[in-house]
């Protein structure tokens, strides 16, 4: 008789862009979650709650949808002065509500300096919120939203281009010069894992 086989579970989302900014400039603009909520797509709303011990703070994320807002709350901290000159960021977020396609995930942000520039890269992996089915739909439409986010943040970090400029929109108007392309940025982990290059902190990171 043969044992029924392990469904296999789905890929991390991991991205990485390049951007010709200083590394203090990219950090700010996404650690800073006035400015954080302005680039990215995922994100209606960001509002810190409550402040970690060791640094780092709560916070609660809305995203509005055609007749709703999903509602969930997150952890993250960052780790600004590393020995090899990198930067992480490390996060956890949940949410009780139905109708989100993310249910409890865990990622991470790291910013590599480049020259005069930085490779800002994400890995992140969550439970579907929607079940396993329809999230082989669900998470190439997040990871493209991923990627097209950090070309808004590129845009917004080299030229000063404000991101509203860019509304989600822009993505089916292929005419409009300079707009954010999803396209610009690595989609692959050139490790075996997207998670591989996660900071310790996330292991030490509470769930919110």
């Amino acid at each position: 008789m043969q044992t029924p086989q392990r469904r296999r579970r789905a890929e991390p989302i991991f991205v990485s862009i390049r951007i010709d900014a200083p590394l203090e400039r990219v950090w700010q603009l996404t650690q800073d979650p006035a400015a954080h909520v302005r680039w990215d797509a995922r994100f209606s709303a960001i509002a810190p709650i409550a402040s970690l011990d060791g640094g780092g703070y709560r916070f609660q994320y809305t995203r509005r949808i055609p007749g709703h807002t999903i509602i969930g709350t997150g952890a993250t901290i960052g780790e600004r002065e590393r020995p090899d000159g990198t930067r992480t960021s490390a996060l956890r977020f949940d949410t009780a509500d139905r109708l989100s396609p993310l249910g409890a995930g865990r990622g991470y942000w790291r910013y590599v300096p480049d020259g005069d520039g930085v490779v800002f890269s994400t890995g992140y992996d969550y439970e579907p919120g929607w079940g396993r089915l329809l999230d082989r739909a669900v998470r190439p439409v997040i990871g493209w939203l991923t990627a097209w986010s950090f070309d808004r943040l590129r845009l917004w970090a080299e030229s000063d281009a404000a991101p509203e400029r860019w509304p989600l929109a822009t993505a089916l108007q292929p005419w409009r010069s300079g707009r954010p392309r999803a396209a610009r940025c690595g989609r692959r982990s050139p490790r075996a894992h997207a998670m591989a290059d996660a900071p310790a902190a996330l292991a030490e990171l509470v769930a919110p």
